[in-house]
């Protein structure tokens, strides 16, 4: 057992976004349109686009309008908001020698909108600051859930025999980055891309850089919520989540342990990148230049060590436990047959 300390740096930047328009040059007569419609038909799937992320925007606009409006105070009123997601990437790196420095992708830190730093000084939270994400049923927010057919690259073939799905499961994992792609793969065997089944996780502030109306999350988080980039969430700083006493964790390879002279040593030391966990999420982690994936199959809280579905990580006695790997099941089920 081990207790993960606070070592959480908040790096706060706000970029300042100034737009200028000039009737000159954002005027267009419309006689012009009228008299050459190729104008439009030039760029119809641009335009068309446009006008959607626009529409989108000004309904989750009108929405946080409301909230506000409505909110009893305005501590309480910068606590929640509806938001567009987008996957964070390098660009959102902290600098060298900050936390999280290389652990965007490998930690539960989001960028979100300033309104929640007035939040957390407004109801004076304390560490670690939690963030509720959710999907929202219906209302045209978000897309069906996450189909990552349409995303990976597979280098298996139609007349390659499933014996060699293994070793594509290790090509698979090398998309962690979420780049996308525009080939598609006929199957599936890597359990990571199935489309998520989370409706909500709770993560942590990297940042308050983001837009307005505009979220930034980690890719792992994302494929749980089984989120498509600029569906919408709600976003909400809570401050319920009980300290975990317990995390059982299953290794999708068992390379981990046979890598890793002391796997439970190294988990508890990269767990720190977590301030938080969600049961039924896979989270990454790094060592050795090397990836590997976890699914959190078990949180107990402290001190009455009952089953919740989220818990935090920094500041508590943690215990990790191993589970039977992935691919050790699947070959002793392949042994039973």
């Amino acid at each position: 057992m081990v207790k993960l300390h606070s070592c959480f740096y908040f790096f706060f930047f706000i970029y300042p976004v100034v737009i200028s328009s000039s009737s000159a040059t954002t005027t267009t007569k419309l006689g012009s349109v009228k008299n050459n419609p190729s104008l439009l038909d030039d760029n119809n799937n641009d335009n068309e686009s446009a006008l959607e992320i626009a529409d989108l925007e000004q309904r989750v606009e009108d929405y946080n309008a409301k909230w506000i409006a409505s909110a009893p105070s305005h501590g309480k009123a910068c606590t929640h908001r509806r938001l567009i997601c987008l996957p964070l990437n390098e660009k959102f790196n902290p600098p060298m020698g900050g936390f999280s420095h290389d652990h965007v992708q490998t930690g539960d830190k989001m960028s979100l909108p300033r309104n929640y730093w007035t939040a957390i000084e407004k109801t004076k939270a304390e560490v670690p600051w939690l963030m509720k994400v959710e999907r929202i049923p219906g209302g045209g927010w978000t897309k069906k859930r996450f189909d990552p057919s349409k995303y990976l690259v597979s280098p298996k073939e139609d007349n390659e025999s499933d014996d060699d799905e293994e070793e594509e499961e290790d090509d698979d994992d090398e998309e962690e980055d979420g780049s996308n792609k525009s080939r598609t793969v006929k199957k599936i065997t890597n359990p990571l891309y199935l489309p998520g089944t989370l409706n909500a996780a709770v993560g942590s502030l990297l940042d308050c850089r983001a837009p307005s109306n505009y979220c930034f999350l980690p890719w792992w988080m994302m494929r749980g919520l089984g989120l498509h980039p600029r569906d919408v969430v709600d976003v909400t700083l809570i401050e319920d989540v009980p300290p975990g006493s317990m995390a059982r964790l299953r290794p999708h390879s068992s390379e981990f342990a046979k890598d890793i002279s002391n796997p439970q040593a190294v988990l508890e030391t990269e767990l720190k990148h977590y301030s938080s966990l969600t049961k039924g999420a896979v989270i990454a982690m790094d060592y050795n230049n090397k990836r590997y994936w976890f699914d959190i199959v078990d949180l107990r809280s402290s001190p009455h060590n009952e089953k919740c579905d989220m818990v935090k990580v920094q500041d508590c006695d943690l215990s990790t436990d191993f589970l039977p790997a992935r691919d050790t099941l699947k070959k002793k089920r392949r042994q039973d047959e």
